[in-house]
């Protein structure tokens, strides 16, 4: 009896000491465990990074001689106004929670913009109206609901917005008075968390609008307002992805987008008349957006070579187009965002960020053919010539490409540390989506690693992301979703083969499906990692597709699979990283914010107590006002100098 007794105690101690939770210690909004403390120089110094800013162009003021942007002053972005180039950033929104972009009310009378804004990174985002003659706020939607989408009639005194207010998870579209917003009305019921609207029409009476089935597939149609009737854009049984579209100023047709027929997004011209579609631009690239001038005369757009940007201005009469992102013309070589016409019809606002230079805003004069640089924005006291350029290099895959039948060759930016000397250490950070793109811009995580650290950071595009064909784009659809798991295995070969990489010091790095190939990686290549972050990453896939948003749940299962059906499920459980999880005995970093409604909270705790059930080392931070990101500078700079120090003690060592 001694004996079963003495069996039965050690067991329930055991179970106990396994179920226990670890102290979490609070900072500020976090909640962290197992992280020691910070040294102070290493913080200091992170949070001159941090004090780095960027500047997105948010629209033209009312009249049409100044810009909004968004920008970081505070603890969040807010939104600031610029009246010239080179002028005072003078802020006008100062909210707890980030305001990163506007709709300036086409009636300069109004003088006011509406806005977006969420609690705690929860999404459920509320429109208001900021009138900035009192400096008043109001509220335009229900204050529950998931609203966004916002689109003003040419006379600025009706809103637009797509609601989930009817079911929670369906996006349907309403039309509200600016005067009385709670007189609003449905124009459109509809099913799914996929819809939203591209343009109004001028005359009020028709809207484009698409319906996103996945980052391969979308519907369009021409909304009748009045009647709630939608009539399909080019109706086929062809899988094709529409990106954007523009009413012509004459109303007689439809710019858009589209990969129709085609590897890469190109720009058509649709005729409402004929009902024919014609191409006006092809490029051996996806052409990335498009803005149109109110006079409908000039078009802008963008084409994404490879990451690298270049823009075109059209002439919509004689569909003739030429480059404006030259040196010659003041615009540096880069990311370029945020297009738009001002009033005049002669002047484009654009963000440009390259690699080593955050995100600011130029305007360019389309009769003088210069730009001016409107912001400046602060680098912390850092020296910029001291930033690290990237270079696009490619690396070898595990198989071949099916056209070619020459071995698959991916893509990736390599910031590598200036004069340095020896083998070096490697971070291979893997961006999410899975439908995304790395891009040459700015980050300052990325100059901080390779300046401060001495760290080679390699930023692949595997198969699955964009840009690079829609082909491409579907070899890790489904029961090929480890595919892009091997590619990082290729390049984990690769860097052991480069006589400048220490192979014995190498980590992988993601956020959201970069987190989930973080963890994937870990569970397929630990023998050749010595650690791996992961932020906010899918750790089961059938329970991160129970528990999902609603109104993101379909799109979701279209990339991913469905887990109601038994054998997808079984696959799903399978290369899940929980599943694999005793294959991690390497330390982990894992973040997750509470209020996250697209990879929920439970995906990073389960990983959590399984590597703490495994023995395994796991840092986490958990934030109590964060959803899917990280958005609070407070909560920035604590968590990225606590994974600074994890990197140093699990890597650099």
């Amino acid at each position: 009896m001694s004996k079963v007794f003495t069996f039965l105690v050690l067991f329930l101690t055991a179970s106990f000491c396994l179920n226990a939770q670890t102290p979490r210690k609070p900072i500020g909004n976090l909640l962290v465990e197992n992280i020691p403390e910070i040294p102070a120089n290493l913080m200091e110094r992170w949070e001159q990074y941090q004090n780095i800013r960027a500047a997105s162009f948010a629209d033209w003021n009312a009249k049409g001689d100044g810009i909004y942007i968004s920008t970081r002053f505070g603890d969040v972005a807010q939104i600031h106004h610029v009246a010239r180039a080179g002028g005072d950033r003078s802020q006008i929104t100062f909210f707890k929670e980030p305001v990163t972009s506007v709709q300036t009310c086409p009636d300069a009378k109004k003088d006011g913009f509406i806005f977006a804004r969420d609690n705690g990174g929860n999404e459920d985002f509320q429109l208001y109206f900021f009138d900035r003659k009192n400096g008043a706020t109001t509220l335009m939607t229900d204050g529950k609901s998931r609203n966004g989408n916002a689109k003003w009639n040419k006379k600025g005194d009706k809103l637009a917005f797509s609601s989930t207010k009817r079911t929670g998870k369906d996006l349907d579209f309403y039309v509200a008075p600016l005067s009385n917003p709670t007189d609003l009305k449905l124009i459109s019921q509809n099913t799914g968390g996929g819809w939203s609207m591209i343009d109004w029409s001028n005359d009020e009476s028709k809207m484009l609008v698409r319906n996103g089935i996945s980052a391969n597939e979308s519907k369009i149609f021409v909304l009748d307002v009045a009647s709630n009737f939608m009539s399909p854009i080019n109706p086929s049984e062809k899988q094709i992805a529409y990106s954007n579209m523009k009413f012509s100023a004459d109303g007689k047709g439809i710019y858009i987008l589209s990969d129709e027929d085609s590897e890469f997004s190109h720009l058509r011209y649709y005729d409402v008349s004929t009902n024919k579609t014609s191409k006006l631009v092809e490029m051996p690239w996806d052409i990335e957006g498009f803005e149109l001038s109110d006079d409908g005369a000039s078009m802008a757009f963008t084409v994404n070579e490879g990451g690298y940007y270049k823009a075109y201005i059209l002439d919509t009469k004689t569909v003739k187009y030429r480059p404006l992102s030259t040196e010659a013309a003041g615009l540096p070589k880069g990311v370029i965002g945020g297009l738009s016409f001002n009033r005049d019809n002669q002047r484009l606002a654009m963000n440009i960020s390259t690699a080593t230079s955050p995100s600011d805003i130029y305007v360019y004069n389309l009769k003088t053919n210069k730009a001016e640089r409107w912001t400046t924005s602060e680098i912390g006291g850092l020296n910029s010539n001291n930033f690290t350029e990237c270079s696009l290099i490619q690396f070898p895959t595990y198989d071949s490409d099916e056209k070619t039948g020459k071995t698959r060759m991916t893509p990736a930016l390599l910031y590598s540390p200036k004069g340095a000397t020896g083998k070096l250490p490697v971070v291979i950070e893997i961006h999410g989506g899975p439908e995304g793109q790395s891009y040459p811009s700015f980050s300052n995580w990325r100059q901080f690693l390779v300046n401060e650290l001495r760290i080679a950071v390699l930023v692949p595009n595997v198969r699955g992301s964009t840009g690079y064909g829609k082909t491409y784009l579907k070899l890790d659809n489904g029961v090929l979703r480890e595919n892009s798991v091997k590619d990082i295995g290729s390049l984990i070969d690769w860097v052991g083969q480069q006589p400048f990489f220490d192979a014995s010091r190498v980590s992988v790095f993601g956020g959201s499906y970069g987190g989930y190939m973080s963890l994937a990686c870990m569970t397929n290549y630990n023998a050749k990692l010595k650690c791996g972050v992961d932020l906010f990453g899918i750790s089961n896939f059938v329970t991160f597709l129970k528990n999902t948003s609603g109104y993101r749940v379909d799109l979701r299962r279209v990339e991913y699979g469905d887990e109601r059906d038994p054998k997808m499920a079984e696959h799903l459980q399978k290369i899940s990283p929980l599943t694999n999880i005793k294959n991690i005995t390497k330390p982990m970093f894992i973040f997750q914010g509470e209020n996250d409604p697209r990879v929920p909270l439970s995906e990073s705790e389960q990983m959590l107590e399984a590597l703490k059930t495994n023995g395994v080392t796991a840092w986490y931070v958990r934030a109590k006002d964060e959803g899917h990101g990280i958005a609070k500078k407070a909560n920035r700079d604590y968590t990225y100098a606590a994974m600074a120090l994890f990197l140093k003690e699990f890597l650099i060592k």
